[in-house]
């Protein structure tokens, strides 16, 4: 297949433009390099398959000629993080909402074969239910998780009134190489990493006991393959590990000092995905283990050399707009 991927040169996206590569589908990666990096495709870039076009999902009239004869299309282009979401909202609607809408109206022109959508579990918000199906409510907590299911949401209603082939997968704590190392702050695995490279006590959020469902980073590939190849359209799905694991649990794997700090506001105390919907309609569930995942980021630490180092006071400086804007909301 000729197939597509937004946002292919970021964590989750070069992984599986490896995967499709390996598999002999041809590759266009379409990405700005805004949070991607061109050295995640070091791998492929001079594979007689690949290609390569930065571009803006925000610019319709540049990407539209990127989409001609295209198969398979994998939306995962997207702005992430918390508090910039708080802070530049208009921003994100425009990349999560508006550059989805892009896409898939490209998607259309050209007859695509198959939409994938890169959703977010963070858009269930604290859910009542664990596992947690695909039936619990929506409740986001702050506007990334917000514009990440207007995004499914348009996916998911161009499947059924343009009959464009799509599935949208709600992604659960991905984790593993390749993982952003700059930028807000983030993802767990990204502080700690950095942290323990340079000898400095883990900060962790409350008492540790916190879950979170982590699935590695070539499984989440593999559902992406998966739903590129079946029939199924106009579902959303959880993609998961089966199991959820504690951030004390990380602690001990990683081996360290740990630092407490204050728990934040809109922040579930458990993730973990109900991923029967999947399996049953895809035939796809998780292979490496969390223990496993930890291992190979272990074996990979000096790729955090140069990520921020961060500590309870720039944490909380950083975190300032989290605080102000999800602490109390009935004020």
């Amino acid at each position: 297949m000729k197939t597509l991927i937004t946002g292919g040169a970021g964590f989750i996206g070069s992984h599986l433009a490896e995967l499709l590569i390996a598999k002999g589908h041809q590759v266009l990666v379409l990405d700005n390099l805004r949070s991607g990096l061109a050295e995640n495709l070091s791998l492929i870039q001079n594979h007689p398959k690949f290609t390569f076009a930065n571009a803006d999902i925000c610019n319709a009239k540049s990407i539209k000629p990127l989409f001609e004869d295209v198969d398979w299309v994998f939306h995962l282009a997207g702005l992430a993080d918390i508090v910039p979401s708080i802070e530049m909202p208009s921003q994100y609607y425009n990349t999560n909402v508006s550059g989805t809408l892009n896409v898939l109206e490209c998607a259309r022109d050209f007859g695509a074969k198959r939409v994938l959508y890169a959703a977010s579990s963070s858009s269930y918000g604290i859910p009542d239910v664990y596992p947690t199906p695909e039936s619990t409510p929506i409740r986001p907590q702050y506007p990334y998780a917000l514009t990440k299911h207007m995004g499914e949401e348009l996916v998911l209603h161009w499947a059924n009134v343009y009959k464009l082939p799509a599935i949208s997968l709600r992604l659960f704590n991905v984790f593993g190489v390749r993982s952003r190392t700059t930028g807000a702050y983030g993802a767990v695995f990204g502080v700690f990493l950095t942290q323990k490279l340079n000898g400095r006590p883990f900060t962790v959020v409350g008492d540790g006991t916190q879950t979170r469902d982590f699935t590695y980073v070539t499984d989440v590939a593999e559902a992406f393959l998966c739903a590129a190849e079946s029939k199924v359209s106009g579902e959303a799905m959880n993609v998961g590990s089966g199991n959820h694991y504690s951030v004390n649990h990380l602690i001990d794997l990683l081996g360290g000092d740990v630092e407490f700090i204050k728990k934040r506001p809109g922040e579930p105390d458990c993730t973990f995905a109900d991923v029967n919907k999947i399996k049953n309609l895809l035939g796809w569930k998780a292979g490496v283990s969390f223990e496993e995942g930890v291992s190979r980021l272990l074996d990979r630490i000096d790729d955090w050399k140069e990520a921020p180092l961060w500590d309870p006071t720039s944490i909380n400086q950083a975190t300032e707009s989290w605080f102000q804007y999800l602490g109390d909301r009935k004020k």
